[in-house]
């Protein structure tokens, strides 16, 4: 494993110097050392804590749970930190986190078990700049990762797979691991009936969230109205 995984960092690092290519175009120092340090530190924590469903999409807005998950966070900006607005928009928050972070661990288990024990988070890390015209097995991906969506219960069966494992799939084609990933899912993941999914934490219910932000979003706009406290905003 551990040469296929060197495989896979050596052309990464060729992808890389691509990218530096481009940012020969760009200053080499900007203008404000500091302040992009601190905005890189806070995007790559930003996609860290998130997991965006379409990490290339810097607006998360082309699918409905990450412009949901966006549009609960900018809610939680405009929101006195510790009011009761506040802390029911943190718990919505981190139900929709922990939701991804649960999917990512199934798959992290199974990279492990596959024998990435050191490489499962390297694999699993799908940063803001990753781009579907820089994948090597683009339709094989998307046929796996249909086929996971249908064959085991990694993800909801009544949501689109996130497309950030299209990405990671892609790696695990070029490692020449996928099909064993696949059996490996099958196997500890098998798919489950609807009553099964209703159990609480495997899905969140996108429609009830929407309502609920668009109800707090009155209730803000009328405490703007009456004067409300001044806004904090989101720490993480």
């Amino acid at each position: 494993m551990g040469s296929a995984f060197m495989k896979f960092c050596c052309c990464c690092c060729s992808t890389a110097d691509n990218d530096d290519e481009d940012d020969e175009k760009q200053p080499l120092v900007p203008q404000d050392p500091l302040e992009y340090f601190n905005r890189e530190v806070q995007k790559r924590r930003d996609e860290e804590t998130n997991l965006w469903s379409e990490p290339g999409d810097p607006s998360h807005s082309e699918r409905q749970d990450d412009r949901m998950l966006y549009g609960l966070l900018q809610a939680r900006t405009k929101t006195r930190m510790g009011s009761t607005g506040y802390r029911r928009l943190s718990v919505d928050i981190e139900a929709m986190r922990d939701t991804r972070r649960e999917v990512r661990d199934k798959w992290r288990q199974i990279l492990e078990n596959l024998g990435f024990m050191a490489e499962a988070d390297s694999l699993l890390n799908v940063s803001a700049g990753a781009s579907h015209d820089r994948m090597r097995n683009a339709p094989a991906a998307r046929d796996l990762l249909h086929t996971l969506h249908t064959e085991t219960s990694l993800f909801s069966s009544r949501e689109t797979p996130p497309e950030r494992y299209l990405l990671i799939l892609d790696r695990l084609l070029y490692l020449d691991v996928a099909d064993d990933f696949l059996a490996k899912a099958k196997r500890f993941y098998p798919p489950m009936d609807n009553s099964e999914e209703d159990e609480p934490g495997l899905a969140i219910n996108l429609p009830l969230l929407l309502a609920r932000m668009e109800a707090r979003k009155g209730n803000a706009e009328s405490e703007d109205e009456n004067g409300g406290d001044g806004n904090l905003s989101d720490r993480s």
